[in-house]
C-alpha cells in the first residue's frame, strides 16, 4: 500500500476515533484517554491504537479492557464516518513514550508535520 496512503488512513482513524472515545462512549471505566497515535498495517487489517492515559496502572488496564469490550461499536461508527473499503480491526494499548515533556513536544511535532511544505506561517 502508498505509504501516503497509510498516513492518512491513520490520520482520519486517529481524529475519529479521539471525538468518538471523548465525546460518543458513556462508560464510566473510561477515564482521560487521548489517541496519541494509529498505526495501520499494511493490508489495512489491523489498526494499532496507542492512548496517552492519565491514570495509574491499574485504572490504565480498566480503561484498556473498557475500550476492548467498545471495539465493534467504535468500528461500526468509523465504517458510518469514514469511506473505508475495509475498517481494521482495532488493538488498544497505552503510550508510555508520551508523558510529560516529551507529550508536548510530540504534539507540536505533529502540528508542524501537519503544515503544507512550502507554506509560511502567518504572522500574527
Amino acid at each position: 500500500m502508498d505509504t501516503h496512503r497509510a498516513e492518512r488512513v491513520s490520520e482520519a482513524l486517529r481524529e475519529e476515533l479521539g471525538e468518538l472515545i471523548a465525546y460518543e462512549l458513556t462508560d464510566p471505566r473510561i477515564g482521560d484517554a487521548t489517541v496519541t497515535e494509529v498505526l495501520v498495517s499494511p493490508d489495512m487489517r489491523h489498526a494499532q491504537v496507542r492512548l496517552h492515559l492519565d491514570s495509574n496502572a491499574d485504572q490504565q488496564e480498566e480503561t484498556i479492557r473498557a475500550l476492548d469490550g467498545a471495539r465493534h461499536f467504535l468500528r461500526r461508527q468509523l465504517a458510518e464516518r469514514l469511506n473505508l473499503f475495509r475498517v481494521p480491526e482495532l488493538h488498544f494499548e497505552a503510550d508510555l513514550k508520551t508523558s510529560g515533556k516529551d507529550r508536548m513536544e510530540y504534539l507540536l511535532k505533529r502540528v508542524r508535520r501537519g503544515r503544507p511544505r512550502g507554506e509560511e506561517p502567518t504572522p500574527s
